[in-house]
């Protein structure tokens, strides 16, 4: 019998614990248990907005397994990465992780229609691909036929050029930065700004270790796989180490077939 059920909370969407146990939840239950905080509490920022990152871990670390993150997900881990983004306005990608990945645009899906009109948001989420030189092959779909439009953010130094390209294949452009690369504050600002105060990062790791160690990621949901890889696989952050470790507190857990899917949520002092 697969199990996924809430380990700190068994009554977390409503239900009895007998009814949640030994059983697979719906994507309502789901999406009621991973829904966003209405408004981010004690964050100085002209915008409310919430930055919550989805990434997945063997038990050794890695966060990846030949160079991508599929090999080491599950059914019920895929499951929640789909909650994740029905739930979502926005989805930041870095953009080596779009070139591993193979990145596609985010689809609408009938089982988060409903909600979705309900909160005023469009069918699917748009993607938001952060990069610095723009190298990117703007011929993918991801540019050319997204359900909403492609976001690209980067820095004021980018190459002209190359912005153009980007533009030219239907993706917005928008400047976050006034070097080359990217300020992860400005650039969950300026999404809020557009009304995408939903936001999701899928990493690549040197995406999430800039979001943490500039202060602005809200909430981790980190799938734990039952895997030892060994190797030297990247690890869900990468990036020159914090003088002080941010601190995050556990705000569920959830078990199916030995993996855990955890949420930590940032403490704020």
């Amino acid at each position: 019998m697969r199990r996924l059920f809430p380990v700190t909370d068994p009554t977390a969407t409503g239900g009895r614990p007998e009814d949640l146990v030994d059983r697979e939840w719906t994507l309502d239950e789901l999406a009621e248990a991973y829904a966003y905080p209405t408004v981010n509490p004690g964050a100085p920022r002209t915008a409310p907005h919430w930055l919550r990152a989805n990434m997945v871990s063997t038990l050794d670390g890695a966060a990846q397994h030949d160079g991508r993150s599929q090999g080491i997900s599950s059914d019920a881990d895929m499951r929640i990465f789909g909650t994740l983004r029905g739930l979502a306005d926005v989805v930041l990608v870095g953009a080596e992780t779009v070139r591993l990945e193979g990145y596609r645009p985010a689809r609408a899906r009938d089982a988060f229609a409903g909600r979705r009109a309900a909160a005023g948001q469009p069918a699917a989420p748009a993607i938001a691909v952060v990069t610095a030189s723009l190298n990117l092959d703007f011929s993918l779909p991801l540019f050319t036929s997204p359900v909403v439009q492609t976001l690209v953010l980067t820095g004021a130094a980018a190459s002209p050029d190359r912005v153009r390209d980007a533009e030219k294949a239907g993706a917005r452009v928008l400047i976050a930065g006034d070097g080359p690369g990217v300020d992860p504050d400005r650039a969950v600002g300026a999404l809020a700004e557009m009304g995408l105060v939903r936001q999701l990062a899928e990493g690549g790791p040197r995406l999430l270790g800039q979001f943490v160690a500039s202060g602005v990621l809200d909430e981790l949901c980190l799938t734990v796989a039952p895997l030892l890889t060994v190797g030297d696989a990247q690890r869900i952050t990468g990036g020159p180490g914090l003088p002080d470790p941010e601190r995050f507190g556990l705000a569920a857990v959830m078990e199916e077939a030995g993996f855990l899917f955890t949420r930590y949520r940032r403490i704020r002092h």
